[in-house]
């Protein structure tokens, strides 16, 4: 009936009936400024080891203190904001990140130097979940689209991170950091804006946390086994994402002796196309389920990967694009999934799988170089062709998209 307020029927619409676009503007935004703020530390990595005589030990200790308070920290951060919301939470992280950069700009030993990346990390703990929350609340009913609005602009700002280091940081040195500064200043001030608008929707959200869901009706231990599916399809996804942002200049530099201009253009390729993939998957989980996305965008990657290793020049740059593309897919769908696995837990959810995405693709990093060292980059392509693979575990994900229509049909 036209009149009827049968909340079943339309249950993802309890927050809003309309996607908030600015406030996911909003959002995205200050995810390409918190990533970009994150990416600088490895891009300094040359200065800092000659600043301050460092060897690789001292390197790697920089990044794990960074990835253990970004990553570690986001379930923990989750948990608590979801029993406790906090909408000003937000801007107080970026604040974190404020300090941490200060702090790295004038560092004047390694001391210094782990506190300051762990506060830059303790600033992306508190962001990832809760932003990820204000995505779901502004997105309408349209979860999918407002998660890839939310994660292209962090891809966006990862790509831009070593970009600005080149320019502004290597030729001015480590004190120059604290001109991005301005950057971080600029996320408070919209993230203050963000918290005002979440402050006024969190009643409505604590509704959508009690509302029916059509995972309500599955088992604990089904709904455990899936969320563990779902882990092994980002351990997939990250460590083959590794192969390629890591070492994929490398491997194009020495199987096929191109300049290294070159190399950093068939990187830019591949990124682009990641960022288009991120872009893409949330949408069509929306309109045809995430599970489906989910095959699809894992599994769907292997004929393109077993292919790579054994291709020349140019189907390498087409077959790269084409991963790229789809695997990027992947992780607003599986994120989104498991949202609804575990219906009031946006935030310990959020914070797991952004947790997991970021943490595997560094241990990745670091697992794959020891491989490369130990064999050589090709030989780890020829691995990693299998991880793809993973995805046949999709099989074992309840079909809740289902679930949900018999729902709304109730």
């Amino acid at each position: 009936m036209a009149g009827s307020t049968n909340l079943t029927e339309a249950p993802p619409k309890v927050v809003g009936s309309k996607t908030v676009y600015s406030v996911l503007a909003a959002i995205s935004v200050c995810h390409l400024l918190n990533d970009l703020m994150q990416s600088l530390i490895p891009a300094i990595y040359p200065i800092l080891r000659s600043a301050f005589q460092l060897d690789f030990a001292q390197i790697g200790l920089i990044t794990l203190t960074n990835q253990i308070t970004a990553s570690v920290l986001q379930p923990f951060v989750g948990m608590y904001t979801d029993r406790r919301p906090l909408p000003y939470s937000l801007s107080c992280g970026m604040s974190f990140t404020l300090t941490g950069l200060l702090v790295l700009a004038k560092a004047p030993t390694f001391a210094f130097i782990l506190v300051a990346v762990a506060m830059v990390g303790i600033g992306s703990a508190v962001f990832h979940p809760e932003s990820s929350r204000v995505a779901r609340m502004a997105s309408g009913g349209q979860h999918g689209l407002a998660q890839s609005l939310f994660q292209v602009g962090g891809n966006m700002g990862s790509s831009l991170g070593p970009l600005l280091a080149a320019f502004i940081v290597v030729p001015h040195g480590q004190g120059s950091l604290a001109w991005f500064s301005a950057v971080a200043l600029l996320g408070i001030c919209i993230l203050f804006g963000v918290g005002r608008w979440y402050k006024a929707h969190k009643r409505a959200q604590q509704k959508a946390a009690h509302h029916h869901h059509a995972a309500d009706l599955l088992p604990r231990r089904k709904v455990m086994l899936s969320i563990g599916v779902l882990v092994a399809l980002v351990f997939s996804k990250y460590f083959y994402i590794a192969s390629l942002s890591s070492y994929y200049t490398f491997y194009a530099i020495s199987k096929f002796h191109v300049p290294v201009g070159t190399a950093q253009i068939m990187l830019f390729a591949f990124l682009g196309a990641v960022a288009a993939g991120t872009m893409i998957g949330g949408p069509v989980g929306d309109r045809f389920g995430r599970k489906q996305v989910i095959w699809w965008s894992i599994l769907g990657v292997l004929p393109f990967s077993l292919a790579l290793p054994y291709a020349n020049l140019f189907w390498t740059v087409v077959l790269t694009i084409i991963i790229g593309l789809i695997l990027a897919s992947a992780f607003s769908a599986i994120l989104v999934y498991a949202q609804e696995l575990v219906p009031g837990k946006v935030g310990m959810i959020s914070g797991l799988f952004f947790g997991l995405a970021f943490g595997m693709g560094g241990i990745g990093a670091a697992v794959l170089g020891e491989l490369a060292d130990a064999t050589s980059i090709e030989f780890v392509y020829r691995v990693c062709a299998f991880l793809p693979a993973v995805g046949i575990l999709t099989a074992l994900l309840p079909n809740i998209d289902r679930r949900r229509l018999r729902a709304q049909a109730s």
